[in-house]
C-alpha cells in the first residue's frame, strides 16, 4: 500500500504488507477471537442487516475487503443461511499469510490492493470493510470508500472502531485473560486510538461524495452504509 494513506497514529503489525507471516498468522488467529468476542462480528452482521432490510434475496455476493483470516465472512455465512440466504463470499487481503487461513474457513481470497480493486464496476451486491479504515489517513478512507462503492451493487458496510479509553483498557484486560499475544495486545490498543467519532467518519466520507447512514454499537464499534452513488 503507498505510504501515504497509512494512518498517522501509531503502528500495527497490520501496517506493513512484509511482516513476518508467522507472527500475522498468530495475530489473525487471536484477531477471530476478539472479533467473536469484542463485537466484530455483531457490528459487521448489524451492517448487513440494515442493507438488507426489506430484502429477501436467495444469495449474496460480498467481498470482504482486508478479510484477515476470514473469519466474519465464514460466520457472516453460516448467520444468513440459517435465513435461506446463500452467501458467496470472496477475500482480499495486502497480507500473503491471510489467503490460506481465510480458504480453510471457506472464504476464497486473493492478496491484492484495497485500491484498486481487481472487480469489474456493480460486481459484487456487498462489499464490506471490517475493520480496515482505521489503519489509513483520511485521504486513505476516502479512497478506500469511492473503490468500494464502484464494486458493490447493492451497497457497502464499514465496521470499524470508536476512539475510547475506557475500551483501551477494557481491551488490556480482556485480551490478556484470552491469552492474545503480546503484538495482538498493543496493536488493539493502537487501533482503539485510531478509531472513528460517529461525526468524524460521516464528514470523511461526506468528502468522498458518500452520503452514509453511521451509528455506534457496543464494543467501542462504529458501522455506516450506504447505497453506491450512481456511475458516471
Amino acid at each position: 500500500m503507498p505510504t501515504v494513506h497509512q494512518s498517522p497514529i501509531g503502528h500495527e503489525l497490520l501496517d506493513d504488507p512484509g511482516a513476518d507471516p508467522a507472527v500475522v498468522r498468530e495475530s489473525l488467529h487471536h484477531l477471530a477471537r476478539s472479533n467473536a468476542w469484542f463485537g466484530g462480528l455483531a457490528a459487521a452482521r448489524a451492517g448487513i442487516d440494515r442493507l438488507l432490510a426489506g430484502r429477501r434475496p436467495d444469495r449474496l455476493s460480498l467481498l470482504d475487503v482486508g478479510t484477515g483470516g476470514g473469519d466474519i465472512p465464514g460466520a457472516l455465512g453460516r448467520i444468513l443461511g440459517r435465513r435461506r440466504i446463500a452467501l458467496a463470499p470472496i477475500g482480499i487481503d495486502r497480507h500473503p499469510a491471510a489467503a490460506p487461513l481465510a480458504a480453510a474457513r471457506g472464504v476464497p481470497t486473493a492478496v491484492g490492493d484495497a485500491f484498486a480493486l481487481p472487480f469489474a464496476d456493480r460486481s459484487i451486491d456487498v462489499v464490506l470493510i471490517s475493520q480496515v479504515a482505521h489503519h489509513f489517513s483520511a485521504d486513505g478512507v476516502r479512497a478506500l470508500a469511492r473503490e468500494a462503492s464502484r464494486v458493490a451493487r447493492l451497497g457497502v458496510v464499514l465496521a470499524d472502531l470508536t476512539r475510547s479509553r475506557l475500551a483501551q483498557v477494557g481491551f488490556r484486560l480482556g485480551s490478556r485473560l484470552l491469552g492474545f499475544d503480546r503484538v495482538t495486545r498493543l496493536d488493539g490498543i493502537t487501533s482503539l486510538a485510531r478509531g472513528f467519532r460517529p461525526a468524524e467518519l460521516t464528514a470523511l466520507l461526506a468528502g468522498a461524495g458518500i452520503a452514509a447512514t453511521v451509528t455506534t454499537h457496543l464494543g467501542s464499534r462504529i458501522v455506516a452504509t450506504w447505497a453506491p452513488p450512481r456511475l458516471p
